[in-house]
């Protein structure tokens, strides 16, 4: 049971808990994100966020009481150069644990510790849904009138086709007609002959009455 135990001893002296907590800050801040056991990577998340509270406002003051803490000079300027900058709108929680199972030696369960804004995955991947449902909803709806429409001038185009075979219908039935008028020409011509004989007989009568 806890009572009222609000320190993680870590299995250490009070020095040695103090320098490794400050060494897990340092390469945290420079590798912006480690493994660890998940008793160490609680323990670090209470003591590396007030200082990345602390390095929001710049100036020298805090810059101390950073060092103080850290005793690393390069991560104090890294802490307040780029990671400030990068978590300057969060108001809180600037760290994540993520579980990873058990270590194979000892069974000791482990755990990522790592700066939540620097991880791209999960950023991007929000900030891209964000944006998409504000964006597609009108070009969804343009999207289906679009493809609704479309099929209307599709079905139409057949009727046109159906139409055609009515015109070559028709064709035959004046080729039928045109016989009737060539068998009508030698009722024509007949008639004319007949016409020539009686004239040719005439005259043959009419010569051998004069001759007589």
């Amino acid at each position: 049971m806890r009572h009222g135990k609000k320190i993680a001893h870590l299995g250490r002296k009070t020095p040695h808990r103090k320098y490794m907590l400050a060494n897990m800050a340092c390469s945290l801040i420079e590798h912006k994100s480690i493994n660890t056991t998940v008793a160490k990577a609680k323990a670090l998340k209470k003591y590396i966020e007030p200082l990345i509270t602390k390095s929001k406002s710049d100036s020298t003051h805090n810059r101390r009481i950073v060092f103080s803490y850290l005793k690393n000079k390069y991560a104090v300027t890294e802490l307040f150069r780029d990671v400030s900058v990068k978590i300057g709108d969060r108001p809180g929680g600037y760290t994540r644990i993520v579980k990873l199972g058990n270590r194979l030696g000892d069974n000791a369960s482990m755990a990522m510790i790592e700066l939540v804004d620097y991880n791209t995955i999960y950023n991007t991947g929000n900030d891209s849904a964000k944006k998409t449902r504000r964006r597609k909803k009108p070009s969804k709806k343009s999207d289906n009138v679009v493809e609704e429409s479309t099929p209307v001038v599709k079905e139409s185009t057949p009727v046109v086709e159906e139409a055609a075979p009515v015109v070559e219908e028709s064709t035959p039935v004046v080729e039928e007609a045109t016989p009737v008028v060539e068998e009508a020409t030698p009722v024509v011509e007949e008639s004319i002959s007949e016409i020539e004989n009686n004239e040719t007989n005439e005259s043959d009568s009419e010569k051998k009455e004069t001759d007589s």
